[in-house]
């Protein structure tokens, strides 16, 4: 209203104003002079106190925030434009002296998260130096990035699809990095002199609670595709249940699964798989069940339900891989030489190159090569247990002959040295020197909730197999069993 007054004024000629219009703005003058005198209460007058009142859905959507109890004046204020607060530093920035007292200056906090000046997703074949070049930023302070301890050396290592972030002064230097390698973690690199400080920020996900089952019918990651379970909780069930069952040999038609896990969600937004909560996985009509659980000090691992650790002193299978070719058979007819030579293991097909792994903890007696064994290993674990690994095509790193292994690291890879039809690793367990099937041996299990975890254990995981039953039954029921 105000300006669109001046603005009038500004072009009016009075002599062919109406006489009438300046009686009538005079009188409105005058009005608002008294009014102000007669509400006038002295500067140490308490201010008038307003009832407010519940605004109306329909006032709410024009943006009317509150009423007051006189709906008529109320109506009228709404409809008023709200007067702009100044800002106190506005007469400094024009120029001016500012006389309303000073500003304090507002808190800086240098590692404060802020949105960057520039962000960029890396390209397929990026590095750091084509980045800034293409950016138009000196290479001179790549250096400084990468000395910045202890993550400058993840700049190293960027991938296609992670984000960066550059902020630059007025003079175009960068004073700031940051580099997003996933949804849940971001490096800030942030310049102090001719150096940068490095920090890592980390994001904690909302996580929810999730549930698959499925029925295998032709294998396992079929079926659980078809469930809606991915390929990376499937991996990790079959991890879980890899020293109770041989996830190749061992699985048949009507097994089921059934599975608790975590799903991670960033701002409403789904991110990925959590972990695996509690599991059960029946096969041939035996049910094995696992919880997860973490202890005191923080270490975490699955366990069945009367607290036993799901490990075992060995793996049932030392391979990842895809079908098996040859069973554990004293009277096995070999295919080269067409004569009865016993077969004391268990051959893996795989494809070549597939990592083999270590059974279980011991020490490699021989990291060697014969022509019929081609590349092989041999794993001592103690006195009483040896595993043998026949026709790999090379060497894990820093495998040789008197080296401490653990349970799962690559010792080797699948190959078709020696005397190998195909593409294959052979595996032998022996126990005190005598060939057992890798299959149905028995192996030792390995430690079970201490016994002073043992309240907390189960306080901690009956929930969990409450909720895992709870599911199994809803979708039993809803199934007709």
């Amino acid at each position: 209203m105000l300006p669109s007054i001046r603005m009038a004024q500004g072009i009016v000629n009075r002599g062919t104003f109406p006489r009438l219009h300046f009686a009538v703005a005079g009188s409105l003058a005058l009005f608002l002079a008294a009014f102000a005198l007669a509400t006038y209460t002295g500067p140490n007058a308490e201010p008038p106190t307003t009832e407010i009142l519940a605004i109306p859905e329909a006032m709410a959507a024009e943006g009317i925030a509150s009423l007051p109890a006189d709906e008529t004046s109320a109506l009228v204020l709404a409809s008023l434009p709200l007067p702009e607060q100044p800002d106190p530093r506005a007469a400094e920035l024009a120029g001016a002296p500012f006389l309303g007292g000073e500003v304090a200056p507002e808190p800086v906090d240098a590692y404060a998260v802020s949105a960057a000046d520039r962000t960029i997703k890396v390209r397929r074949g990026d590095s750091l130096s084509l980045i800034f070049q293409r950016e138009g930023i000196p290479a001179r302070e790549i250096p400084s990035l990468l000395a910045a301890e202890p993550l400058g050396k993840r700049l190293k290592n960027i991938f296609p699809g992670h984000g960066l972030g550059f902020t630059r002064d007025q003079d175009g230097t960068l004073v700031r990095l940051t580099y997003t390698p996933g949804p849940l973690e971001t490096l800030e690199f942030e310049r102090i002199g001719d150096e940068f400080v490095a920090r890592e920020v980390l994001r904690e996900p909302d996580r929810t609670t999730a549930y698959k089952s499925g029925k295998i019918d032709h294998s396992l990651f079929l079926s659980s595709q078809r469930a809606g379970l991915p390929d990376t909780l499937t991996m990790r069930l079959a991890q879980i249940f890899q020293w109770d069952i041989d996830f190749v040999l061992d699985i048949r038609r009507g097994d089921e699964f059934h599975v608790v896990f975590e799903e991670l969600y960033v701002d409403d937004e789904f991110i990925g798989y959590g972990e695996i909560l509690a599991a059960e996985f029946v096969n041939r009509g035996r049910p094995y069940r696992a919880i997860r659980y973490a202890d005191t000090d923080g270490r975490a691992d699955y366990y069945t339900p009367e607290g036993d650790s799901m490990r075992k002193a060995f793996l049932r299978a030392p391979v990842e891989f895809s079908r098996i070719s040859s069973n554990f058979n004293l009277r096995r007819i070999h295919p080269l030489f067409k004569r009865n030579i016993p077969h004391r293991g268990i051959d893996y097909a795989a494809p070549t190159g597939t990592p083999v792994l270590a059974a279980g903890d011991g020490r490699i007696a021989t990291a060697s090569r014969t022509e019929p064994n081609g590349n092989y290993v041999i794993i001592q674990h103690g006195e009483q247990f040896t595993t043998k690994y026949l026709h790999l095509s090379k060497f894990g790193r820093g495998i040789r002959s008197g080296v401490k292994v653990r349970q799962g690291q690559i010792i080797g890879y699948v190959g078709a040295t020696g005397w190998a039809t195909g593409p294959h690793l052979h595996y032998e367990f022996l126990v005190n020197g005598v060939h057992k099937n890798p299959r149905t041996v028995e192996l030792p299990d390995a430690e079970p909730i201490a016994p002073g975890e043992r309240n907390r254990f189960d306080a901690r995981t009956g929930p969990l197999l409450a909720m895992l039953d709870n599911f199994k039954s809803q979708v039993q029921l809803a199934l007709g069993r």
